[in-house]
């Protein structure tokens, strides 16, 4: 992740370089994890980065307003989801099947925002189109989805048994995504779709894991 994040920063140093005084839009992609806790996260949140370095990132994008450049930042869900993602859903269900239970964390309250592959690509055109210098727009189609009824649709589709994982236990029982799927990050797209017209048309989280993209191969 340290590595990953050094070598955004460094493009996005070097197209801010390029671009300057022309007022071309510069985009990049960033995420809803950790931006608000016990409530749902708005594109008005702007957090410390904590030395976080994807906050880092994107507050070093904005920064470029001042060199005359038009920069915007997306934060996705943390799942984009559809036919052909390989993303943290499609994680969640090689973990269910290599272990012959789909899991959830906890009570399974926890929530995550979800968009449609296709939903989030258009709202990517409109937000270059459109989005003004500054602009930080939520890719979320879906406020929050609970993690068990993620579970449960993993299950039903691997015909595996659903049930709960002890918070002290979801890093032995999923690895290195345990703590982002225990993650509770409801997250608001209200404003996002206001400036950029855009309405989220395509299925949910749940109805793509019920299509069965996630359960071949």
């Amino acid at each position: 992740m340290g590595a990953a994040a050094e070598t955004d920063r460094a493009v996005i140093d070097a197209f801010g370089d390029v671009l300057a005084g022309s007022d071309r839009p510069l985009l990049i992609a960033s995420g809803v994890l950790g931006l608000a806790v016990g409530r749902p996260a708005t594109e008005d949140d702007r957090p410390d980065s904590g030395g976080h370095p994807r906050i880092a990132n994107a507050a070093a994008t904005l920064a470029l307003a001042d060199r005359g450049v038009r920069p915007i930042v997306v934060r996705f869900a943390p799942t984009v989801h559809g036919e052909g993602d390989y993303g943290f859903t499609r994680v969640l269900a090689g973990i269910a099947r290599e272990k012959g239970v789909s899991a959830y964390v906890g009570d399974g309250t926890s929530v995550w925002p979800a968009v449609h592959r296709l939903d989030a690509g258009n709202l990517v055109a409109r937000a270059v189109d459109h989005a003004p210098a500054g602009a930080i727009v939520h890719a979320t189609a879906e406020p929050g989805v609970p993690s068990r009824e993620i579970a449960e649709a993993i299950g039903r589709g691997l015909d595996v048994p659903v049930k709960s994982i002890p918070a002290d236990q979801a890093a032995d029982h999923f690895g290195w995504i345990g703590p982002i799927f225990a993650a509770d990050c409801p997250t608001s797209s209200e404003k996002t779709r206001q400036l950029l017209d855009w309405h989220p048309t395509h299925n949910t989280l749940i109805e793509d894991l019920e299509a069965g993209y996630y359960f071949g191969g």
